[in-house]
């Protein structure tokens, strides 16, 4: 992430240089998001999801992410055809990349029928980023950092460090202490959403079967990369064991769980894309 404007600069000047870069539209986009996801949620709550509002605002949000994870994308693509050391840039290394993955679904969940909990994912992600940019990025333009001489500094000459917004300090204890919790959330949110479509698969909703192979291959390769992910899925199937570990289980019931656990082994397997990566499948970029 780009550093704040210099302190030097008057704040009209540092605003408008902040406001000329790629990353604060970055910022805007995952901003209006959360605005949009708050204005379909009202809608929601008060029973009219498919009110005009409530429809505009659920397509703006994943306009919004669409272009939040684009302009990620566009800055390491131009990153890496600048750089002297190209790195692999084909299909299957985009493909491996979790800001292209998430571009990809953002630009599906656009245009499939309204599925509430999609936004969540999104949403989540974006109250994280709106939080570290205002933190890195917002308050110091405001509010600079006094310079090294203002701060005083220690007996081998550095500065010493100083808290210069409370609010800045606020904000980086709530993403240090809820980063892993609010992570871990998202996976479980993706994968209960994969039981949703797979829900409308079955019922044969006009386009699910397609919708369901697309968020299948998602998900593979968020498990590929994520270890919340993995453990979600882990604590998931610790939770059916348990259930199905009692004396009153049918031995079918255990049987057909078993059976069901072996094909997602089998599938998984068959599907590891580090094979195609060079040993690289388990390493993508930080969706952003």
């Amino acid at each position: 992430m780009a550093p704040p404007p210099p302190a030097s600069l008057p704040l009209s000047q540092r605003v408008v240089q902040l406001a000329r870069t790629l990353q604060f539209g970055w910022f805007v986009g995952h901003l209006t998001l959360l605005f949009c996801t708050l204005r379909y949620g009202l809608s929601y709550i008060t029973f009219h999801p498919y009110s005009r509002w409530a429809r505009f605002s659920y397509r703006t949000a994943f306009v919004a992410a669409a272009a939040t994870y684009g302009i990620v994308v566009f800055k390491a693509y131009r990153a890496r055809a600048r750089s002297p050391n190209r790195q692999q840039t084909g299909a299957l290394a985009l493909a491996g990349d979790e800001n292209v993955q998430y571009l990809v679904m953002a630009l599906v969940w656009l245009f499939s029928r309204q599925i509430p909990l999609a936004l969540l994912p999104f949403t989540i992600y974006s109250v994280f980023h709106v939080a570290t940019y205002t933190r890195t990025n917002l308050i110091p333009t405001i509010q600079p950092p006094p310079s090294a001489s203002a701060t005083g500094a220690s007996p081998g000459g550095r500065p010493t460090p100083k808290s210069t917004s409370p609010l800045a300090d606020q904000i980086g204890h709530f993403v240090k202490g809820n980063y892993d919790t609010s992570m871990m959330l998202v996976a479980s949110l993706e994968l209960c959403l994969w039981f949703r479509v797979l829900f409308s698969a079955i019922m044969f909703t006009k386009g699910s079967w397609i919708l369901l192979v697309v968020y299948t291959v998602f998900v593979r390769a968020r498990y590929s990369q994520s270890s919340f992910v993995q453990n979600a899925i882990l604590q998931g199937s610790a939770r059916v064991d348990a259930l199905l570990a009692g004396q009153g289980t049918p031995p079918a019931a255990r049987q057909g769980w078993e059976t069901v656990k072996h094909l997602a082994r089998q599938a998984t397997d068959a599907t590891n894309i580090s094979r195609y990566l060079g040993g690289q499948g388990a390493g993508g970029r930080k969706a952003q």
